[in-house]
């Protein structure tokens, strides 16, 4: 398991809390593709924003890979962030300045997420 599939089991994106769609039925006569299986959508904002509240540390998600990764209960660790970026491709020239890797980490994790089927604000993914 990589460590992206990690934040995403945490959050239930791609795993059985999802409720799967119905299968389409066939209609005697019809014709044409069956209709697309809806993409089931995970809350993600709901979800953080829950763990934050109960959380006793004041956490800024929105902001902060490393307090997002903490309401997740995953290795926050520079080495771990690290591990992180190198999956999901960070540039070599952000890897040598930990806060320019940060922030490119934590809008490409939230990007990845709202691709997974979570649901992200767009103002959390500009």
């Amino acid at each position: 398991m990589g460590f992206f599939s990690k934040i995403l089991a945490k959050l239930g994106i791609g795993s059985d809390k999802v409720a799967a769609a119905p299968a389409p039925t066939t209609i005697p006569g019809a014709t044409g593709a069956p209709p697309p299986k809806p993409v089931a959508l995970v809350d993600v904002v709901a979800q953080l924003e829950q763990r934050a509240a109960a959380n006793p540390q004041k956490l800024s998600w929105r902001t902060s890979i490393v307090d997002l990764l903490k309401l997740l209960d995953i290795d926050s660790s520079f080495a771990a962030r690290k591990e992180l970026a190198t999956e999901l491709g960070c540039p070599a020239d952000l890897m040598g300045d930990s806060a320019k890797m940060n922030m490119w980490l934590h809008k490409t994790v939230l990007a990845q997420i709202a691709a997974n089927g979570g649901n992200v604000p767009k103002e959390l993914l500009d």
